[in-house]
C-alpha cells in the first residue's frame, strides 16, 4: 500500500527539468547557500568568543583549523557525491536506484565518522608538536581538538542526509536542521565558555562542546525529517543489498568537492608556515582573515551545491542546453557575489579585524594584507564554478586538477618565490596571482567542452 501511495510522486515531473533556470538556480541555491554560510559560522563564531579569551586562544582555534577543515572537507566530499549520483539516479528515473544510494549513503558517512574520530584523536599531539613551539598555545590547541574530534560522526551523517534531501529538489529542509546546530552553538558558546548561571566557565573546551552539540542536534533533526516526512527518496531496506560499485561512484563523484574543501587545510597549514617565522600575530592574522573569507567563498558554494544536482540532472536527462544554461548564469551569480563579498573587505577590513579583537600590530599587518587577497575573489568564484560543472558531468579530474592549482600546485611555490622578493607581503601577493593563472587553464578546458557534454 504505500508503494502504490507513492508511485505518482515518483512519476510527476521534477522542477529540475522544467523550471526556467535562472528562477531555478535561485530556488535550489539560496537554502544551500544559507546552509553553507551558517556551517562556516561554527568555527568563525567559536573565534569571535575565543579572541575574547587572548590571542594565545584565538592562535590555537586558528592552528586548529586545517584539522576541523579535513573534517569538514570529508563530510561534504561523500555529501556531494551522494547528491551527485541521487540527482543522475532521478533524472535517469531510476528510483530503486536512488534509494539505494540513500542507504549506502548513510552507511559510508556512519562508518567513516567514527574511524575519522579515532584518526583525530590519535594525531592531534604529534600533529601540534611539529608546528607549535610555544607550550601555552600547544596546551590550549590540545584541549580545542581533544573534544572537537567528536563532532565528525554527527557532522558527516547529518551533511550526508542534508545532501541526500538537496539531491531530490527540496532545499528548504536542510536549511533548517543546519540552522538549528548553528543557533544552538551561537547560544551555548558565551554560556560555556565564560560560565553562566549554573554553567562553569569552561573556556576554550566549551567553545568546543557548544560546538559538537551543534552538530549533533543538526543530525537528530536530519534523521527525523529524512524517515517521518514525505520525500522523494526514502532509506531502502526492503531487498537490499551491499553494492561496492555505489560506494565507490559516491567516492569517485564527490572526491572534487573533497580535494576544492581539504586543499584549504594544507595550503592554511603551508601558510602557518611561511608565517610563523615573522610572527605568531601574523598567524592568528592569517586565521582570522581565513574565517572572514570562508564566510565569502562558502556562500558562494552553497550557490555551487544548488547548481551542482540541476546540472547533474540534466546530464543524466541528455539535456545540454539547460545543462549550460545553468552553468552560464550561476557563474554570473558567482561572480556578483565574490565581488560583493570582496568589496566589503576591503573598504571594511578594520571593522572586519575588530571582529577578533585584532591588536594595534595585527591591524598594522592585517589591513592592507587583506585588501591585497580580496583581488583573487572574482576569478576564484568563475573558476570554482567550472570546476562544479567538470564535475556534473563526469569529468573528475579536470575538477581535481582545477583545485589543485588553486591551492596548493601553483599557490604554495609563488608563496615560497614571492617571500624571497618581498618577504611576508609576497604571502599575500601569491593568492590573487594564483587566480588569475587559474582562470587561464579553465578557459582552456571549456574551450574543449563539445566533446564531453
Amino acid at each position: 500500500m504505500n508503494s502504490k501511495i507513492s508511485l505518482p510522486k515518483t512519476s510527476a515531473k521534477n522542477k529540475m527539468e522544467v523550471m526556467p533556470i535562472l528562477p531555478l538556480i535561485l530556488n535550489m541555491s539560496i537554502p544551500p547557500l544559507c546552509s553553507m554560510f551558517l556551517q562556516y559560522t561554527y568555527n568563525f563564531v567559536d573565534c569571535i568568543f575565543v579572541s575574547w579569551i587572548s590571542e594565545d586562544a584565538l592562535t590555537a582555534v586558528s592552528l586548529s583549523f586545517p584539522i576541523t577543515t579535513l573534517m569538514l572537507a570529508m563530510s561534504i566530499g561523500i555529501g556531494v557525491g551522494i547528491n551527485v549520483l541521487i540527482s543522475k539516479n532521478l533524472g535517469g528515473k531510476n528510483f530503486d536506484e536512488a534509494n539505494s544510494v540513500v542507504t549506502h549513503g548513510l552507511l559510508i558517512s556512519s562508518v567513516l565518522g567514527i574511524v575519522l574520530n579515532l584518526i583525530i584523536l590519535l594525531m592531534i599531539k604529534p600533529y601540534f608538536k611539529a608546528i607549535i613551539q610555544d607550550y601555552s598555545i600547544y596546551s590550549l590547541a590540545i584541549r580545542y581538538m581533544t573534544i572537537c574530534a567528536f563532532l565528525q560522526a554527527p557532522n558527516m551523517i547529518h551533511i550526508a542526509i542534508q545532501k541526500i534531501i538537496q539531491g531530490t529538489g527540496n532545499m528548504i529542509a536542510p536549511m533548517l536542521f543546519q540552522m538549528a546546530g548553528v543557533l544552538l552553538n551561537f547560544v551555548l558558546d558565551p554560556i560555556l565558555i565564560f560560565g553562566f548561571g549554573p554553567f562553569p566557565k569552561m573556556g576554550i573546551e566549551g567553545a568546543a562542546v557548544s560546538t559538537v552539540l551543534g552538530y549533533t542536534l543538526s543530525m537528530i533533526l536530519a534523521f527525523y525529517v529524512l524517515i517521518f516526512t514525505n520525500q522523494k527518496v526514502r532509506i531502502k531496506l526492503k531487498d537490499f543489498k551491499i553494492n561496492l560499485e555505489i560506494f565507490k561512484n559516491i567516492v569517485i563523484l564527490g572526491l572534487p568537492s573533497f580535494i576544492m574543501n581539504a586543499l584549504g587545510a594544507f595550503m592554511v597549514t603551508f601558510a602557518n608556515m611561511f608565517l610563523i617565522v615573522y610572527s605568531t600575530t601574523a598567524v592568528a592574522f592569517f586565521g582570522a582573515y581565513f574565517k572572514a573569507q570562508q564566510v565569502v567563498v562558502m556562500t558562494v558554494n552553497g550557490l555551487i551545491q544548488g547548481c551542482i544536482p540541476i546540472m547533474s540532472f540534466n546530464y543524466g536527462a541528455k539535456n545540454k542546453d539547460r545543462l549550460l544554461d545553468t552553468f552560464k548564469k550561476g557563474t554570473i551569480i558567482a561572480v556578483f557575489l565574490m565581488t560583493l563579498g570582496a568589496l566589503l573587505l576591503a573598504v571594511f577590513p578594520r571593522q572586519v579585524l575588530k571582529i577578533f579583537m585584532a591588536s594595534d600590530s595585527m591591524m598594522e599587518l592585517g589591513v592592507p594584507a587583506l585588501r591585497i587577497m580580496v583581488c583573487s575573489y572574482i576569478f576564484n568564484g568563475i573558476s570554482t564554478m567550472f570546476a562544479s560543472l567538470m564535475q556534473s558531468v563526469g569529468q573528475i579530474k579536470y575538477s581535481i586538477y582545477i583545485n589543485l592549482s588553486r591551492q596548493l600546485v601553483i599557490l604554495i611555490p609563488f608563496m615560497w618565490i614571492f617571500t624571497r622578493f618581498w618577504g611576508i607581503t609576497g604571502v599575500w601577493v601569491a593568492f590573487p596571482i594564483t587566480e588569475i593563472i587559474t582562470l587561464l587553464f579553465c578557459w582552456h578546458i571549456y574551450k574543449k567542452q563539445e566533446r564531453w557534454i
